[in-house]
């Protein structure tokens, strides 16, 4: 019996008849035979040895390749009559024994080695099965295990997603309180702008930067600064809103993948090797699709909870800082606005006293109008005056120029004459610039008169303002509660 699997020796590929030596009755007649060439075949007795020799070794040996060819040699001059004085043998009887031992030695050996094998290979079968049972249940331990974790991270992250959803709801209240706290600012905002909107229609210097107008600027600073801190507060709650829902999406995404997860392990844990479903994925083991670790799987969902938690405490500041800053708001608006109205009876008072002093002024004025008037009259007259007796000192210089040769004499007439034309230019220029003072003094007080007038106008205008248009406005302001976002 071989075993399967086995190389053939050269033994079995032999044929069954020895063709070691030809027929007596072969030889005979290759004797008798006149044409050995024609008659015989060359190769009949080559196949043989060639067929022995390939069929027991595929790699030649040297004395193997002196034998084939001493056969063919042989084989070759056996044709000839005078080459066949005897009987050719091709093997002695010891190599003939020497190959037997070899196949019997062969056949030992092959048989111990499948022996061998074949217990070795039971016991390796025995080894493997319960290695792989007790793999089995190590594998199907942990998958127990590693349910009981994601059951027990589902439970927190269910008692956070609950308190977050709880948090939300209430500063989503505190917002809709500071949207509508922030709408009723606009109104207090709009009538302090108007104010100061009115007040620019003041004329001249009654366009003072006055106690009212620093009051008004701060009211609406002070109304802008509360604005400005409930939209930033604003925006922090929307922001935090959107940071508490990002959290809770996170919890509910790392639930939704718990779930999943459990699922999978959970049907995992229950296969067995009887399961339906279960079948061959080449390669499976090759592919590592896995993200994390078990520290980083559980850092992952832990750090989800503290970053939630992280988010409500966050959430809960910003809760008590609108509180606070809805109280304080309220408050500094009405504080402001009670100022400018105390500023606005102080100023409306101020310009009444100012218009009564314009009024005695401007009377005062036009009569020194009237003065300096009648004072240009009799400079002018003066002036008139002086023309003559310039014209006589200068006419005089003008004859005296004609004196023949040495009679332009540089004697006493002469240098009195020039100095009396001097004197007179003296005199006239004096009194021209006394008649440009006096004609400034009167555009001076012109000026005046027109800007004591225009000043009367003024002060109506401003207290027109301040009065009618003004506080009108101001006799209504939102209360508490609807500053603080609760109507």
């Amino acid at each position: 019996m071989e075993l399967m699997g086995s190389t053939l020796t050269a033994t079995y590929a032999r044929p069954k008849t020895s063709h070691f030596l030809p027929a007596i009755s072969t030889m005979a007649s290759s004797y008798r035979n006149t044409q050995p060439a024609l008659a015989m075949n060359p190769s009949a007795n080559l196949w043989r040895t060639n067929s022995y020799y390939k069929s027991s070794s595929t790699v030649p040996t040297a004395s193997s390749m002196q034998r084939e060819n001493l056969d063919l040699v042989r084989a070759n001059t056996m044709f000839y009559q005078s080459n066949r004085s005897a009987l050719t043998t091709r093997y002695t009887p010891d190599e003939w024994y020497k190959s037997n031992h070899n196949n019997y030695r062969e056949s030992e050996s092959s048989r111990k080695s499948a022996e061998r094998l074949r217990k070795d290979t039971i016991r390796l079968m025995q080894d493997k099965e319960q290695l792989t049972r007790r793999t089995q249940e190590i594998t199907s331990k942990n998958f127990g295990e590693r349910v009981n974790d994601i059951v027990f991270w589902r439970s927190e992250l269910s008692h956070e997603i609950d308190n977050m959803v709880t948090e939300i709801a209430a500063l989503t209240e505190v917002k809709r309180r500071l949207e509508r706290a922030l709408a009723e600012t606009e109104g207090p905002f709009q009538v302090s702008q108007e104010c100061l909107y009115h007040r620019e229609k003041r004329m001249s210097i009654d366009l003072v930067h006055d106690d009212v107008e620093k009051d008004l600027i701060k009211e609406v600073g002070v109304i802008k600064s509360c604005q400005e801190r409930m939209r930033r507060h604003l925006d922090r709650a929307i922001a935090q809103l959107a940071s508490n829902r990002a959290a809770q999406h996170e919890l509910e995404r790392d639930m939704s993948d718990k779930v999943a997860a459990q699922r999978i392990d959970d049907r995992c844990h229950h296969l067995r090797n009887t399961s339906d479903g279960i079948g061959y994925y080449r390669g499976i083991d090759r592919l590592d699709p896995s993200l994390s670790l078990p520290d980083s799987w559980s850092k992952f969902t832990d750090d989800n909870i503290l970053h939630s938690q992280s988010e409500r405490a966050a959430s809960h500041k910003l809760r008590d800082e609108i509180e606070i800053l809805l109280n304080t708001t309220s408050n500094e608006m009405w504080n402001q606005f009670n100022n400018v109205n105390v500023a606005f009876t102080n100023r409306i008072s101020e310009t009444a006293d100012a218009k009564n002093s314009l009024q005695t002024h401007l009377a005062k004025t036009l009569q020194e109008i009237f003065q300096t008037e009648m004072l240009i009259e009799s400079l002018k007259k003066a002036l008139r005056d002086k023309e003559s007796p310039l014209k006589v000192a200068q006419t005089r210089l003008e004859e005296r120029t004609r004196r023949p040769n040495i009679e332009l004499c540089r004697d006493n007439p002469h240098h009195r004459l020039v100095s009396e034309v001097r004197e007179i230019e003296d005199t006239i220029h004096k009194l021209q610039e006394r008649l440009m003072e006096a004609e400034s003094t009167l555009q001076t007080l012109v000026k005046t008169k027109v800007t004591l007038e225009h000043d009367l106008s003024v002060k109506a205008n401003s207290l027109f303002l301040d009065q009618e248009k003004c506080m009108s406005m101001r006799k209504s302001f939102p209360s508490i509660p609807r500053l603080v976002g609760y109507t």
